[in-house]
């Protein structure tokens, strides 16, 4: 009892810290504990979770309540003491909801769902819960492009955007006569996967040959859910205010949804295709609503420059007073007036992702654009004013050798000359700070079929790489493990057979050795297996608009070290619609 009322009194404290959280009375609305599963502090800075939990409650027959996993201290508590889980602004058991939903962003967080399930006092797998338990629903970017690793914990599982699911998932529930016939409406219904409806046949190699419906008039495959236009809808964005985030009191903002590049390992350019621009009035609207709460702006997107109305929305967000912080930007669309409106809102720092040093590389992962471009582009950034550059690379690409190696130091070097000559007049020195990763084949992109580097080529890349980049004044270089993407590979490639291991992980504190260990898991079956024999790969069972022949033919090209040119226009992209449709 202690424990639970401990609790009580830091949700009620928390919400004394916040501006513009939703308390309704539940009466006989559809009552929605929706958790993020990690800490409040990483959950509230996560726009997908703000933007569901705006759009359950923008539902008059719906009341949609935040749950969050506790600081770790109190985690080891609530979990000795048993003291069930609570939602934040009215203090009542997860177990009381009808419908307990997960915004998953991050394979890493998988094991805090059935962490969060265990606290909730909930049977972790679906089939050992009935209609007494809320109906697990879990959603969010990871999920839908393969949800498989969690399909055995979830009733539901969301595949597409929160604009199309939340409504439907709503009407559905307050539809169905029976916890079975909600079941099959939703499987037939677009964007959502009952894995109790499918079976899965594996072949006699292990791999997956095929999913089975086991009762008639399911979908297969899934259909993500997409939302076909922006103009109708609000711009995702900060509703909840909170100085207890990630990134402080900052308005977030999505600007752009979707990136017509086509960079050959980014899961999300496939998967959030076509590209759509949200409204720039809207946009500012939310902005001079804000100003109240925050000064700070952050423009999500991972195509910032393709709204046609960039520079306008940039001016008017700088003539409010805001500090602009936006999303990595792309190369190609840098231009002068955009990096001084940045620079003159007060921004010291522009982030870029060259990904590899070398042209030639960049051509086999349809990164369009040069060392020439970028250097340019580094010019344009230091003398506009701007002090830091931050770098995105990648290693362990197809076809790499040590030439590319060395030419991300050669690249970074002209890159820091080109800061030093500026940082001179000025008087004040900025630095570099590059952040590597090595490749992890994505599922619904042109590698999904490729291994990844073996795992001793990997840390031998990572250490010639740390040599090359060692001792150069004001440049700061992080290389994620070989170790650490090994089991982040894991997840994003497993299929139902993997779910074991993470409740193994779950179990012993996240000793992921142990783990796949215990739960007699090859993970190397799924990390280092070549599939482009594979009939059926697990994330199959999603549709997300891109054909099989596109991805294979993407990855013959990045082979031949050849370019798919994008448009470089919005309006030219229209051509991408029919893939959602």
């Amino acid at each position: 009892m202690t424990s639970f009322w401990h609790q009580r009194e830091r949700a009620i404290e928390t919400l004394s810290r916040e501006t513009g959280y939703i308390r309704k009375p539940h009466g006989d609305r559809l009552r929605v504990a929706l958790a993020f599963p990690n800490t409040y502090f990483v959950g509230m800075s996560n726009l997908g979770f703000q933007t569901t939990y705006r759009l359950f409650n923008d539902l008059d027959d719906a009341v949609c309540e935040r749950v969050f996993l506790p600081p770790k201290q109190e985690l080891q508590t609530l979990l000795a003491s048993r003291t069930p889980l609570i939602t934040l602004e009215s203090q009542t058991s997860v177990s009381e909801f009808d419908v307990f939903a997960f915004s998953v962003s991050f394979e890493w967080d998988y094991t805090n769902v059935l962490t969060m399930l265990r606290l909730a006092r909930l049977p972790i797998y679906a089939a050992e819960r009935d209609h007494r338990h809320p109906l697990v629903v879990i959603g969010g970017a990871v999920t839908f492009v393969n949800p498989e690793p969690l399909a055995p914990f979830a009733d539901v599982i969301a595949a597409g955007e929160g604009e199309v699911l939340v409504p439907a998932l709503v009407s559905a529930i307050g539809e169905a006569a029976s916890r079975a016939s909600l079941r099959r409406r939703l499987a037939r219904t677009r964007g959502f996967y009952v894995p109790s409806l499918y079976d899965v046949r594996y072949g006699d190699g292990g791999a997956i040959a095929e999913h089975l419906p086991v009762e008639g008039g399911v979908n297969l495959p899934v259909r993500k859910a997409a939302l076909p236009a922006t103009e109708a809808v609000e711009p995702p964005a900060t509703r909840v205010f909170t100085p207890d985030t990630e990134f402080g009191s900052r308005l977030l903002v999505e600007v752009v949804r979707g990136c017509a590049n086509l960079c050959r390992f980014c899961w999300a350019g496939y998967n959030y295709l076509p590209v759509r621009a949200f409204p720039a009035d809207r946009i500012l609207a939310l902005a001079r609503d804000a100003k109240a709460f925050s000064k700070r702006i952050g423009l999500v997107s991972i195509a910032l420059c393709d709204h046609p109305e960039i520079e306008r929305i940039l001016a008017e967000l700088a003539a409010m007073g805001y500090s602009i912080s936006p999303a990595s930007l792309r190369l190609d669309d840098l231009t002068e007036s955009i990096v001084r409106l940045l620079r003159e809102s007060g921004e010291r720092s522009v982030t870029i992702a060259p990904e590899t040093g070398s042209d030639r590389l960049r051509r086999v992962i349809n990164k369009t654009i040069t060392n020439d471009e970028i250097l340019d582009r580094a010019e344009l950034i230091f003398a506009s004013g701007m002090e830091n550059l931050k770098l995105y690379y990648m290693l362990a690409l197809p076809t790499e050798t040590d030439e590319d190696l060395v030419a991300i130091r050669d690249l970074t070097l002209q890159m820091r000359e080109i800061m030093m000559k500026h940082a001179r007049k000025r008087g004040r020195v900025g630095r570099i700070v590059g952040s590597v990763n090595p490749l992890i084949p994505k599922p619904a992109t042109a590698y999904q079929w490729i291994p990844m580097e073996d795992p001793a080529r990997v840390e031998q890349k990572i250490e010639r790489l740390r040599g090359l980049m060692a001792g150069l004044d004001n440049v700061y270089f992080t290389i994620k493990s070989e170790r650490h993407s090994y089991y982040q590979a894991l997840l994003s490639l497993g299929d139902r057979r993997v779910a074991p291991a993470i409740e193994c992980a779950e179990r012993n504190g996240g000793n992921w050795r142990a783990a796949v260990e215990e739960a007699g898991i090859d993970a190397g079956f799924y990390i280092y297996r070549d599939r482009s024999r594979d009939a059926w790969l697990p994330w199959d069972i999603i549709d997300g608009g891109m054909k099989r022949e596109f991805f294979h033919n993407e990855l013959q090209k990045s082979l031949r070290a050849e370019w798919t040119l994008p448009p470089k226009r919005l309006k030219e992209n229209a051509r991408l619609l029919p893939v959602l449709t």
